[in-house]
């Protein structure tokens, strides 16, 4: 199982700038342009058709103009929590802005910040609704472009065609990119997916070995209790109790295991996943934390184990997961935490164990960590019916935590099984 990704690399400076602060900066620059050099400025022989130099002389002119500057503004200002109703603010307050300059066009330039609005909606709203924007800009060009015709005004060559292409441009660059997260999202989770099959497959393969190992000791001791059974009594007592209590932990382990995996099944089926075998690796148990401990320390990365509670024997597929669990964590630590040392806890409760493996580093993740070992550990203790949590401790570094339940009656089997 693959450990834990590494912290993303920070986004560029041009991706970090929300897109409602690129749309007001367009409209701002296109809108406020024309007032410092048409009016503002000094008279020069130059004039425009689109903005003369009396077209704000009105206070009603004034008065709408300013509504166009607060309608930009709000919809810029929500365009990413609620981005059709800021898109239509945008659009609306740019016609507003024509209206105050008593234009029968809106300037390609001041039209540019609806086209990166609607980029925005199409990357971030479904194709239907992203079409339908890119039909209302059309349409208010085509609106434009039909009442000149109606007022038979002809005295230059029309503008709205070739800003009509810049808004299929946008919907294009904005669509693309809204299929390409669609796509990246898809691969995360049938990776991600695959990731949880994969922990499967090596739990299946780890109860195979344990039940072969459990089969083997029943077949030597009950082997070993037929040869004495007359002549020593005792220890052919001694040999099936041994027996037993190796049969019932192992069938009550494939009973839970089995159990587990079936509901698992029968919601992926509804689900319809399709996942792909991983190559597995063989099983340890907790008897190997402290080699383990031993192992990672020598490395560099000194690992720390605390036991608590009654140590006692456990089922072997939560001796198992504990381990993996523990084994996963100690090795995220090292690849990615950058800690010079990690804690390992082992809590024997009274009807669970308790797992914690937690650093001091800085590159351990975050609770919503992209990496598939996280996945894997979340899997064994859900399949247990457990609970599992991983996230950035308050005073810095990484915590895994996962509470294993212990079936009642194990203790009582182990101290059985010793008599």
């Amino acid at each position: 199982m693959s450990a834990s990704s590494p912290l993303p690399l920070p986004l560029p400076l041009l991706k970090r700038i929300p897109p409602g602060l690129w749309t007001a900066l367009a409209w701002y620059a296109a809108a406020v342009e024309p007032i410092i050099e048409y009016v503002v400025m000094p008279s020069r022989r130059t004039y425009s058709l689109n903005y003369p130099r009396d077209g704000l002389d009105s206070l009603g002119a004034q008065a709408l103009l300013a509504v166009a500057f607060v309608l930009v503004l709000a919809g810029s200002a929500m365009l990413r929590r609620r981005t059709l109703a800021a898109y239509g603010l945008v659009i609306v307050g740019t016609v507003i802005s024509t209206v105050a300059w008593r234009q029968d066009e809106i300037p390609p330039t001041q039209f540019l910040a609806v086209d990166i609005a609607l980029c925005h909606l199409a990357a971030t709203r479904p194709r239907r609704t992203s079409l339908a924007a890119a039909a209302a800009a059309l349409g208010t060009l085509a609106g434009y472009l039909v009442l000149r015709l109606f007022t038979g005004d002809d005295s230059s060559i029309p503008q709205e065609p070739f800003v009509a292409l810049t808004v299929v441009i946008a919907w294009l660059i904005g669509n693309s990119s809204h299929q390409a997260r669609a796509h990246t999202a898809e691969l995360h989770a049938r990776v991600a997916a695959e990731a949880v099959t994969a922990e499967r497959l090596r739990i299946a393969r780890e109860m195979h070995d344990t039940v072969a190992h459990s089969i083997g000791i029943i077949a030597l001791q009950a082997g070993a209790a037929a040869r004495v059974v007359e002549t020593q009594p005792a220890k052919a007592r001694e040999a099936m109790l041994t027996v037993e209590m190796a049969g019932r932990e192992t069938l009550s382990g494939l009973r839970r295991m089995l159990g587990a995996l079936r509901q698992a099944d029968q919601d992926e089926d509804r689900q319809g996943r399709a996942h792909a075998p991983v190559p597995l690796r063989p099983a340890a148990g907790l008897a190997g934390v402290e080699q383990l401990a031993a192992t990672t320390t020598a490395a560099g990365v000194r690992v720390e184990v605390r036991w608590q509670g009654r140590r006692r024997p456990l089922p072997a597929d939560i001796d198992l997961a504990a381990f993996r669990i523990v084994q996963e964590s100690v090795t995220n630590a090292v690849r990615h935490s950058g800690a010079d040392s990690c804690e390992v806890r082992l809590d024997y409760r009274a009807d669970e164990l308790a797992v914690e493996v937690s650093d001091r580093g800085k590159g351990g993740g975050t609770s919503t960590d992209s990496g598939y070992g996280l996945i894997g550990m979340r899997e064994r203790a859900a399949l247990l019916h457990g609970d599992f949590a991983a996230g950035a401790r308050p005073g810095g570094g990484f915590l895994v935590a996962a509470r294993l339940p212990i079936p009642a009656g194990t203790d009582a089997e182990a101290k059985a099984g010793a008599r």
